[in-house]
């Protein structure tokens, strides 16, 4: 059973945005500082990715757990929701299929992907050294 109200949960749903969010700000504020230039959701890519680095072919993707459904264990964010099931399985199993499908696309067309995770934004020396080693690396 929801907690909300169905006019507080719209209104909850409403307010949450595809872009420049926390998460996205902080690696697009670590990938600057360590020098790096990027281009933002380049609309000629599939999925949009969050980060593109033309030059080196290499894109990044700043996925929320929930909305994607990260799959670690150790993520509480990337569970589903027990209630209204026949709602958000489908909506949720819609999501990972097409990130799915946009990795495989940009894979073909000779980019490397790399995804981060909401909660891989936590720690950040890791995410540095996982960055750096990402863009790097050829």
């Amino acid at each position: 059973m929801d907690k909300l109200s169905p006019a507080r949960r719209s209104q909850n749903m409403a307010a949450i945005k595809s872009k420049d969010m926390k998460p996205e700000m902080l690696v697009r504020r670590l990938v600057h500082g360590l020098g790096y230039r990027y281009r933002l959701h380049q609309k000629d890519l599939p999925g949009k990715p969050d980060l593109v680095f033309r030059p080196r072919k290499k894109v990044i993707f700043v996925h929320g757990c929930f909305w994607h459904q990260h799959c670690n264990p150790k993520c509480l964010d990337g569970r589903k929701p027990k209630s209204n099931s026949n709602y958000w399985g489908p909506k949720l199993d819609r999501n990972v299929q097409r990130d799915k499908s946009r990795r495989k696309q940009l894979t073909k067309m000779g980019w490397n992907v790399l995804v981060v995770w909401e909660c891989e934004t936590v720690k950040l020396d890791r995410l540095h050294k996982r960055i750096v080693d990402f863009l790097d690396c050829d």
